[in-house]
């Protein structure tokens, strides 16, 4: 069998500025990368030792159409995801995010389905959740 591993998450944001405040500063994650290409730009984040998340807006490596189409979806918050995250610190990593200004979904809560969580909007519409380890 193939050892394979995720690599990099890639998360579709309007404005790659307001999301780079969002995930560095409200979930404290660190830039590993920031690569521009003409108007777009790819900005990768760490997570502990797993893989990254990479920001980049909707036309960045795509047709002019598909990039409009997939910003309605972000937009109107139908976008890809949910993008759930994990954490030995939930209610810290909430305080801190709700702090920030992030747009709360939902607080810190056991789930019918196992995991305690908490929910967010990033400044794009993106929901992300955050459950507990």
């Amino acid at each position: 069998m193939t050892d394979i591993s995720l690599s990099a998450v890639p998360i579709t944001v309007t404005d790659v500025d307001a999301a780079l405040g969002f995930y560095r500063d409200a979930l404290g994650l660190a830039v590993v990368g920031d690569v521009p290409a003409g108007d777009h730009r790819w900005v990768s984040l760490a997570l502990g030792t797993g893989p990254t998340i990479v920001l980049s807006d909707p036309g960045a490596g795509r047709s002019v159409d598909d990039g409009r189409a997939l910003a309605e979806l972000v937009t109107k918050g139908t976008g890809p995801g949910p993008y759930i995250l994990a954490t030995d610190d939930l209610d810290g990593a909430f305080s801190r995010a709700r702090d920030a200004g992030a747009d709360v979904v939902q607080e810190p809560a056991d789930q019918p389905w196992g995991p305690r969580d908490c929910a967010f909007r990033d400044p794009s519409g993106n929901l992300i959740r955050i459950q507990a380890l």
